[in-house]
């Protein structure tokens, strides 16, 4: 891609949930350390939009991101007016990233039905693309839209230029990808498995008459740094425990390397043993699905995750179960300008 080279190994950062540090200061730290992008998900507790503007107000040159917020609790015209307030508010920095959550968030939650994941997220990006005006119609073109979960008619569009990102894992959903997106977002794809299943959404783009050098890479990178190797690692079990154990495409993603593990981390998380699921998680699928060790070991681990594959733009992603003090030492050693 042209712009690759300049974010390669220039990492973005999603920023993290540490006791006593808000999550604006946090990106206004990564900014000075040279982060290239800061994220923020959305679950419960803060609303990632809002806080975004925040952050674009304190904030001169970093992207600003939504990694992830679902495709089921804003309608793609929300979604649409979400991303031009913010693109204006960042002066052009801002990438809209969106994905279908799980079944737990969204019916436990939410209170919606996870019905048809894959046609939601299909329909929804592509009427917020026609709303942004990015289907190629002229600036001043109305919308209509006929779907099979959403109708609309005639309504203006935008007319502004947002990237779409989509956090896609099955097949199905990487084809809404090599459709219709301008980047991937992928989790818990084990890093020996991105390459094969990056090539599943370029041939699907080409044959939608897209360059699939248009698709951006863009992984959580779940990554965790202290000075004791084994309590970086142990991070990263938990990480992993808690996907694999909470949610089927996680689970699925997971065992396209592992497939025995990734039954014995369900089971025993289903089951209620958190910490017999984190034992579960073996060396191997640590090196395979995230970065941890000692600082120089884990720098190294993420240059070469870099270099040797499809990777475009790494999101180093901190476990929740990291310590605060692990947090932070993993900010700072996998900043670009320790890298």
């Amino acid at each position: 891609m042209p712009w690759m080279d300049g974010i390669r190994m220039n990492p973005g950062l999603l920023l993290p949930d540490v006791t006593g540090v808000d999550r604006t200061t946090l990106a206004v730290r990564a900014e000075e350390q040279g982060y290239e992008s800061v994220w923020l998900g959305e679950l419960w507790g803060t609303s990632a939009p809002v806080q975004l503007a925040e952050i674009a107000d304190r904030t001169d040159q970093v992207t600003i991101g939504t990694a992830i917020v679902n495709v089921f609790s804003r309608t793609p015209a929300t979604l649409a007016m979400t991303a031009k307030s913010l693109d204006a508010s960042s002066d052009g920095r801002f990438v809209l990233g969106v994905g279908t959550s799980t079944v737990t968030a969204i019916e436990n939650l939410h209170g919606m039905a996870f019905d048809r994941p894959v046609r939601r997220a299909h329909e929804t990006i592509e009427l917020t693309k026609r709303f942004l005006g990015q289907d190629g119609g002229s600036g001043d073109h109305r919308v209509t839209y006929d779907g099979e979960i959403f109708q609309v008619a005639d309504f203006p569009a935008l007319d502004v230029d947002v990237p779409i990102y989509h956090a896609a894992l099955g097949k199905a959903n990487r084809r809404v990808v090599a459709r219709l997106c301008d980047g991937w977002i992928p989790h818990n794809v084990p890093f020996s498995a991105l390459d094969e299943a990056f090539a599943y959404v370029a041939d699907h783009a080409e044959r939608a008459d897209r360059d699939p050098d248009d698709v951006t890479v863009a992984p959580y990178v779940p990554a965790a740094v202290a000075d004791d190797p084994d309590a970086a690692r142990d991070a990263i079990r938990g990480h992993v425990a808690y996907y694999v154990g909470s949610g089927e495409g996680y689970r699925n993603a997971v065992a396209s390397r592992f497939p025995a593990a990734a039954d014995r981390v369900a089971e025993a998380w289903q089951s209620g043993d958190r910490q017999e699921a984190a034992d579960a998680v073996t060396d191997e699928m640590v090196a395979d699905l995230g970065v941890a060790g000692a600082p120089a070991e884990a720098r190294e681990q993420l240059q070469a995750l870099v270099e040797d594959t499809v990777v475009d733009r790494p999101i180093v992603t901190i476990p929740q179960q990291a310590a605060d003090d692990v947090a932070e030492a993993t900010i700072e050693a996998l900043a670009p300008a320790n890298l």
